[in-house]
């Protein structure tokens, strides 16, 4: 549904998503990117980082990615 509405996906099931999402990306179907966020991040790092990928990536920019959360360790 998300790549039907040109949607990014953002989750904390790593161990789910990530597999279809790779899935997608072999099967050369079209997935418009995820943002996983790790658990253990506090919601107001979550949402920094979530608001810093949106404010500095073009449309499409996450095309076939996948972005781990937190960017830095």
């Amino acid at each position: 549904m998300a790549a039907k509405e040109d949607r990014i996906l953002l989750t904390h099931d790593v161990a789910t998503i990530t597999k279809y999402a790779y899935e997608r990306i072999r099967a050369g179907k079209y997935m418009p990117g995820v943002i996983e966020v790790n658990r253990k991040v506090s919601i107001g790092l979550a949402v920094e980082e979530i608001l810093f990928v949106a404010e500095t990536c073009n449309h499409g920019e996450l095309e076939g990615q996948i972005i781990y959360l937190p960017l830095t360790k």
